[in-house]
This record gives structure tokens, sequence and C-alpha cells, in this order.
């Protein structure tokens, strides 16, 4: 890759088709223009700066992408797996996630059960006048 090509903003679009040897290869182009720049920013007096901020923001989008291909992966991987790490688990409230699932409030105890067959709910029917 050129120094002309790189030094123009990275589009986030182009980036999720690549794979993640090309992001990381781009992504040490990037870094290594970055430090270049600031050599180069510190030897002759500040017209670098747009480009460091451009490079900066192109190397944080690189990173971005990085990190949501990994989570998307992560998240295939623990699909129908018991336990999901908290980080891919939803948000949510704290109440909401303390909450008893289905599951466990349908369960009855056993001695709810006996109780409920050995007594059972009487009726009673009422005479209208």
């Amino acid at each position: 890759m050129s120094s002309l090509q790189s030094t123009a903003k990275v589009k986030t679009g182009q980036l999720w088709n690549k794979s993640k040897d090309d992001l990381l290869k781009t992504l040490g182009e990037l870094k290594s223009e970055l430090g270049q720049l600031r050599i180069q920013k510190i030897a002759a007096s500040g017209t670098k700066l747009n480009k460091i901020h451009d490079l900066r923001k192109s190397i944080a989008r690189v990173l971005t992408v990085v990190n949501l291909k990994q989570r998307q992966q992560l998240r295939l991987f623990y699909k129908n797996k018991k336990n999901v790490p908290l980080d891919l688990r939803p948000k949510q409230t704290r109440a909401i996630r303390r909450r008893l699932s289905p599951e466990e409030k349908a369960k009855t105890l056993e001695k709810t059960k006996k109780r409920a067959t050995h007594f059972p709910q009487r009726k009673y029917a009422v005479k209208v006048r």
C-alpha cells in the first residue's frame, strides 16, 4: 500500500469485507505511518496535524471492525451453549437479570403439590334471594 493511498481516510464499509489478516496488516501500516508523521512533526513545525488526526481515526475504525468481528464470532460460538460470558449477555437492568426464568417460575415444591392435592380449594355456592 503506497503512502498516498493510505493517508486517505479509511472507509469502514470497505473494512467489513476484509479478512482478519488483511485488517491487521492495514492496522500495522497505519500505525507505522503515524509514527513517521509524528517524527516529521517534531522535525518540521506543525503542518502534519490534520494527517495525524485522520490516521488516528482510521486506526480506531480498523480496531473497531476487528473487535466487532471478533465479538460476532464469539456470539456464534456461544450461541447454543449453557453459559455465556458476561460481556456477551444482554445488559438490561439488574432487576431483570436477577428475575427467575420462566422454567424456574413454573416449578413447584413437592410440599406445595401435596398440599394442593390433599387440601384443594373449597368451592362455595352463594344463594341469591
